[in-house]
């Protein structure tokens, strides 16, 4: 079974715009790149013209949600007892939380635009203006 949602004429596969933004690809089309730096978005896709970002700040919550999800396993793994015993213990957990939080920096701000994405497709707002899916589209 797939997981889609009816809105409108065009409803998109949550799987397809997700792993489109782990991708770091434009959630609507798949085909343009989101990052025109190391965290700095493009102003719109180079292939289908979506604006990324309507309103700065649209994925705040998203990337707050998605920045806590691997803080949770550290919280998780002090609640059934690990315990910090000296500097070096220290160090290693703390590169354990901060590594993968840093090194899937750009895969979570994408999984993140990618569900601003969604929100906008499910919850259309008549003056923000989402290009026509291409013919191939899903």
């Amino acid at each position: 079974m797939t997981a889609r949602r009816a809105a409108g004429p065009y409803s998109p596969r949550v799987r397809t715009v997700l792993w489109r933004g782990v991708r770091r690809r434009c959630p609507h089309c798949g085909e343009g790149p989101l990052f025109s730096r190391w965290i700095r978005f493009h102003p719109r896709c180079s292939r289908c013209g979506l604006v990324y970002l309507r309103n700065q700040g649209d994925t705040w919550l998203y990337w707050i949600v998605m920045d806590r999800i691997p803080i949770l396993a550290g919280i998780a793994a002090i609640y059934f007892g690990f315990r910090i015993t000296g500097f070096l213990s220290g160090l290693l957990f703390f590169l354990a939380i901060a590594g993968p939080l840093f090194a899937t920096m750009r895969e979570r701000q994408g999984v993140a635009l990618a569900l601003s994405y969604l929100s906008r497709v499910w919850f259309r707002d008549p003056s923000d203006t989402i290009p026509p899916p291409a013919a191939d589209a899903e």
